[in-house]
């Protein structure tokens, strides 16, 4: 039979073995074709299964040498396979269904999503994937820092307004950590922006209700802990979970642009303050001295008083009794007054007695010199 020069795949074979010229098998090639053959498409699936079984454990058959595959391959997945597989799932459950709690943290544990319990330190165990665990560190202490020192870029955080109309630039930090990990993580939905609002918040209305001197002076820990508190109270009606440790309050200042004249007007408010007091003083020190004098005085006037009443009284005691006498002893009481009158009034007399009855006036007197008092004289003048 003459060849097929014109079928689809070119011209036939030339000779009229049973082979082609390169020695390969007839089922190699396509018929009448003398360049290279496109394999068939059967003969493609079969290498692609036998690869395939090679890849899962089994063992793969080569066909015989017309390609119609004569070899017997193994079972797709041997036992081996399957228990190693099996293994791996296992040990990837266990893997995410056991989890360690450090000594500082606590866990909470979600069941499809909801809030199903607390776990403590330890080893704990959830099953994944119905169970899932959130761990939150409860006792390490958090920071925020609110103020010109603070961290969310604005440098305005800490200036507040007094309420006496001052303007005072705070820097603070807000010491915390998490009291119930349960409603910190269902409640809050950002933690720190929550915590740092309400604290600005609450400084903020304390300072309104303050003078700028007591700020800066002595009022601190009071205004610390009153805002300590007004933040625990205010997270606390939020249902938060937080913890307020404690408020530092590092910075009580005038703005910068004013502190300088501020200094100046606080040293003349302390020198003003100085000489008040010293005023005061000299104040307190002349009122007692007057009043001291015109107590002396009503005490002198009081006592010269009683003591003309005194004698007043005795007097008229004196009187009474002497006018009794003389009703009784007229003659007796007239000399006697007289007497005492006369030693009353010549008691405070210097007096020489001259006795004339004898031998005439003057003759029984007696010379003398004076010595006693010209030693007087003397004294006198010495000490003078």
């Amino acid at each position: 039979m003459a060849s097929n020069n014109g079928g689809p795949w070119g011209s036939g074979p030339r000779g009229g073995g049973g082979g082609d010229d390169d020695g390969r098998k007839p089922g190699n090639r396509r018929p009448g074709s003398d360049g290279p053959q496109i394999p068939e498409i059967d003969e493609i699936m079969k290498k692609g299964q036998e690869q395939l079984r090679v890849l899962m454990g089994g063992r793969g058959g080569r066909g015989n040498n017309n390609g119609t595959g004569g070899g017997s391959g193994g079972p797709g997945l041997s036992r081996g396979t399957v228990g190693i597989a099996a293994l791996a799932v296992i040990g990837l459950w266990v893997f995410s269904s056991f989890y360690t709690v450090k000594p500082e943290e606590q866990s909470v544990e979600l069941f499809l999503g909801k809030y199903s319990a607390t776990g403590g330190p330890g080893l704990n165990f959830a099953p994944w994937p119905l169970v899932t665990a959130e761990v939150l560190p409860v006792t390490r202490e958090q920071t925020e820092q609110i103020g010109v020192g603070g961290t969310s870029g604005r440098n305005d955080d800490g200036l507040m307004l007094t309420t006496d109309e001052n303007i005072v630039d705070i820097d603070f930090e807000v010491v915390w950590n998490i009291s119930d990990p349960a409603m910190f993580l269902f409640n809050l939905r950002d933690a720190r922006q929550t915590i740092r609002a309400v604290s600005e918040s609450a400084m903020r209305e304390v300072i309104a209700r303050s003078e700028l001197a007591p700020i800066l002076n002595r009022d601190r820990a009071l205004i610390a802990d009153t805002v300590q508190e007004l933040i625990q109270n205010t997270l606390d009606s939020y249902d938060s979970g937080v913890n307020v440790v404690r408020l530092n309050l590092d910075k009580a200042d005038p703005p910068r642009e004013v502190i300088d004249a501020f200094r100046e007007v606080q040293a003349a408010e302390q020198k003003r303050d100085t000489l008040q007091r010293q005023a005061d003083a000299y104040a307190n020190q002349a009122l007692a001295g007057a009043r001291g004098e015109a107590a002396k005085l009503l005490e002198e006037a009081e006592a010269y008083r009683a003591q003309v009443v005194n004698e007043a009284s005795g007097e008229a005691s004196r009187f009474s009794a002497v006018l009794a006498e003389y009703a009784k002893a007229p003659e007796v009481t007239r000399k006697r007054l007289y007497l005492e009158t006369m030693e009353d009034v010549l008691g405070q007399v210097d007096k020489i007695i001259l006795d004339s009855a004898q031998g005439g006036a003057g003759q029984g007197v007696v010379p003398y010199l004076p010595l006693n008092e010209l030693r007087r004289n003397v004294g006198s003048g010495g000490s003078n």
